[in-house]
């Protein structure tokens, strides 16, 4: 197993990574083809610099960590390990970047066994690098942030993601984000799972929640928001959030109130 002092170095060298790979997304911003942009699924797109920038990632964190495995989210590389995993978005937010709207990230975190240990989330239009070790508090640039000590929902201010092609779901969202304007200072929709965890950590929001989220979506930003002592949960209050789909990050003080508005809406759903 990693020692602290090992995880440490990892970590920094994480960030450096998250950063490098953040000015070549930055740089190919400035002249992207829209052409260029392939389609996964419907609503799903993908364009050369995900797959670029997530082969970079995964060259660089093998140097690191040679006996980790990867989750990526372009399938760059699928081996898992027995033990380490990176659990990698090369660019969250990608449907922003395609069209110039400043707010994308790239995501690493790495897990020992079913547990989060690291976590790097690297804002590039801002130039802000979020980052957790397990057990050593959460930082942005070098200072150390917390979550909001808003005590509940009318001092809140509540971040989500919106269904883009499952549309089924749709009145489930509607219903929670009524329930939620009637009780909160509002709703924002930013369109990074990623960015949105880390807003939560650093206080600038009270809350997330969002449905259908893959692990490499949630991951570093879910330790990031622990560590700066926040709450994460599946829609239930319980600690499948990462590979379960389901996640809802506060402060902690608002995480009842918040439970109980999910469950009105979504306790049905298997």
């Amino acid at each position: 197993m990693l020692s602290p002092d090992q995880l440490s170095t990892i970590l920094e060298q994480t960030q450096e990574v998250a950063k490098k790979v953040g000015a070549f997304i930055r740089k190919e911003r400035q002249h992207f083809d829209v052409a260029k942009v392939e389609h996964k699924g419907f609503n799903d797109l993908v364009s050369y610099v995900d797959k670029e920038a997530e082969r970079q990632i995964v060259d660089r964190l093998a140097t690191i960590l040679p006996e980790a495995g990867f989750i990526t989210e372009e399938g760059t590389n699928t081996t898992l390990a027995d033990v380490y995993n990176w659990v990698i978005d090369p660019l969250d937010g990608t449907t922003n970047f395609i069209h110039g709207i400043p707010f994308f990230a790239v995501s690493i975190a790495l897990m020992e066994g079913n547990e989060l240990v690291l976590g790097v989330v690297y804002e590039v239009n801002r130039h802000e690098c979020f980052y957790a070790k397990r057990g050593g508090g959460a930082f942005c640039n070098d200072t150390r942030i917390k979550v909001s000590t808003a005590p509940d929902f009318s001092a809140s201010l509540i971040s989500t993601g919106f269904p883009y092609y499952n549309f089924d779901l749709i009145d489930r969202y509607l219903n929670s984000m009524k329930s939620l304007m009637e009780k909160t200072h509002g709703l924002r929709r930013m369109g990074s799972a990623a960015v949105d965890l880390c807003y939560v950590a650093a206080g600038r929001t009270e809350g997330f929640f969002e449905y259908n989220l893959n692990s490499y979506d949630v991951a570093a930003g879910a330790l990031i928001v622990q560590e700066a002592g926040g709450t994460v949960t599946d829609f239930s209050g319980g600690g499948d959030f990462i590979f379960g789909r389901r996640i809802v990050a506060s402060n902690g003080n608002i995480h009842p109130d918040f439970l109980a508005v999910l469950d009105d809406h979504w306790k049905d759903l298997s």
